[in-house]
Parts: structure tokens; C-alpha cells; sequence
């Protein structure tokens, strides 16, 4: 699912502003999510003291990262977002020890510099000409690692499981990103907004616009599919295997994504992509197999 997103994101695009189409796609994300909270072990509900963590978890991940994400697809290709978001696992593990001193196995330390090389070739940063959108994509990336450490922490702390940091993650930073687009309907802020050149798309941003049955099955892939439930099963494994493990999830979209990209939307796919794919693919399989065996070795000692 996670693969397909940016490809939905890129077809939805041209009907609904990508701030207004965030705020869409995380707020029925969250509604979607909230009856599978009751099958949660923890069963503690919502409690007002934890608000604080779910204001920044939901302002780091709807505000800012899937904003700037969303950003990315509108000034870039969709295959190229989705390379250079899979990045994101390398920050999140840098914060992970900074944060939460979580140690990386070697083999995942391994694989994560063989997935690290493949996205290289797969961008190739030498021939990149477009500046706005790599900076978007890589600041995207960036906030999510932050983002996916912060809630890891939260989970700490809430005594929440996965499901339920991700439903009220993305509630609260809904509420978030509807204020900032409230506001852009105030008259000063619209007008000072609308005569700035890269302000001018976010002054007086839609709401509920184009949101009818013609984009219904785009929407509910979007925000039921890609959004509720992928989101929800990534932070499902991470607290099952920990972060390391559920963030090489991500380096698996590099060798779908631009083959669903040419597929569906006609993206053209270069020598250097299908190098870099295979690259990544080994990185994955050295992931897997050195899992089961440091499984296996646990189990003998035992």
C-alpha cells in the first residue's frame, strides 16, 4: 500500500489542494482506525494529560512531514518521492539512538548501508534537476524518522500501543492542520499570503471542495487504504520488532514504486532505477535471512 501512495497522491492531485487533500486523507485515516483501538491489549482510553504527546506526534507527522510529502508529489515525479522518502529510515534510526539509545544489529546496520547505496543510484544526485522537490522529499523523510522516534517514545510513556498512537496522532493533527487552513481564510493573512508567489496556492485553502462520489474510490484508497491501515500496520510492527526492523519496510518502496509509476501513470523508468532496485532488493533479503537466523540462534540458546 505504502508503495501505490505516492502514484494515488499524484492522480488526486490535480483536483484537491495538497494541504486540503492532507487534512482529508489523515482525518478519515483516523476515523477509520478509531473501532480497531477497542481490539488494542492496552485498553486505557484517551486521557487529557497525554495531549500534549499526540499535539506533537500529529504536528510532526500530518503538519509538517506529510505536508511537505504531499508538496513533494505536486513539484516532483511520484517514482522520485518515493526513492528519497524511503530515506526516512536512516534518520529514524540516527534518532532512535539519540533518543531512545535502541541498539542496530549488525545485520541490519549492513543492510541499511547496501539500501543506502541503491537509493544513491536510484536518485542519482549528480543529473537531479529539481532542487524544490528533493529539498521537500528529503525534509519530508527527515521529520518522518523524527516522527516515527517521537511515537515510539510516546508509546512509552501512554502505555498506547501502535493502533492508538496512530489513530490520535492523526485526530489531533487533523484539528492541527485545520486551524493553520482556517486561518488562511482570515482576510489579512489571505491577502498578505496571496501576494507572496510561493505563498499565493495556500492563501484561502479549500476544505471539503471536489469531496463527492466522482473522486469517492480515489479517496478511500488514499485515506482508508494507504493511510489508515498502512500506517497502522507499520507502527504495529515496529512494536513487535522495534524500530530498526520497521523502517526497512520502507526500502522496499523504491523497487515497487517507479515499476507501479510507469504502470499506471506512464512514469519512465531509467537504467540507474532498475540498478538501484535490484541493489535494494539484495539489501532486503540480507534483512530477512538475517533475522530468521539471529532467530533461530535465540531459540537454540533458550
Amino acid at each position: 500500500m505504502f508503495s501505490s501512495m505516492e502514484i494515488a497522491l499524484k492522480s488526486a492531485g490535480g483536483a484537491f489542494n495538497p494541504i486540503q487533500l492532507n487534512l482529508i486523507r489523515f482525518f478519515i485515516g483516523g476515523i477509520v482506525l478509531i473501532p480497531f483501538t477497542f481490539s488494542d491489549k492496552v485498553k486505557n482510553g484517551f486521557k487529557i494529560k497525554n495531549l500534549f504527546i499526540f499535539m506533537l506526534t500529529g504536528f510532526l507527522c500530518v503538519v509538517v512531514s506529510m505536508t511537505l510529502f504531499q508538496l513533494a508529489v505536486v513539484y516532483d515525479k511520484a517514482s522520485t518521492v518515493a526513492v528519497l522518502f524511503s530515506c526516512n529510515p536512516i534518520f529514524a534510526i540516527l534518532f532512535a539512538l539519540l533518543i531512545l539509545r535502541e541498539k542496530i544489529t549488525r545485520v541490519s546496520f549492513i543492510s541499511l548501508i547496501i539500501s543506502l547505496i541503491g537509493l544513491l543510484v536510484i536518485v542519482n544526485p549528480a543529473n537531479l534537476t529539481n532542487p524544490l522537490g528533493l529539498s521537500l522529499a528529503i525534509g519530508s523523510a527527515l521529520t518522518f524518522g523524527l516522527y516515527s522516534i517521537v511515537t515510539r517514545w510516546g508509546s512509552f510513556v501512554t502505555g498506547y500501543g501502535g493502533l492508538k498512537m496512530t489513530c490520535y496522532t492523526f485526530l489531533v493533527g487533523s484539528a492541527e492542520l485545520l486551524i493553520l487552513i482556517s486561518c488562511s481564510h482570515i482576510n489579512f493573512i489571505s491577502s498578505k499570503m496571496s501576494k507572496v508567489a510561493w505563498l499565493k496556492d495556500f492563501a484561502s485553502m479549500p476544505i471539503i471542495q471536489n469531496v463527492n462520489l466522482h473522486y469517492f474510490w480515489i479517496l478511500f484508497f488514499v485515506s482508508v487504504c494507504v493511510t489508515g491501515g498502512g500506517f497502522a500496520f507499520y507502527f504495529l510492527t515496529m512494536d513487535l520488532s522495534g524500530v530498526s526492523m520497521a523502517s526497512l519496510v520502507f526500502f522496499i518502496k523504491p523497487g515497487l514504486a517507479p515499476i507501479l509509476a510507469m504502470i499506471l501513470i506512464g512514469e519512465h523508468i531509467t537504467l540507474n532505477t532498475v540498478i538501484g532496485i535490484i541493489i535494494i532488493l539484495i539489501g532486503s533479503v540480507i534483512t530477512f535471512v538475517g533475522n530468521q537466523i539471529e532467530t533461530k540462534n535465540s531459540g537454540m540458546k533458550v
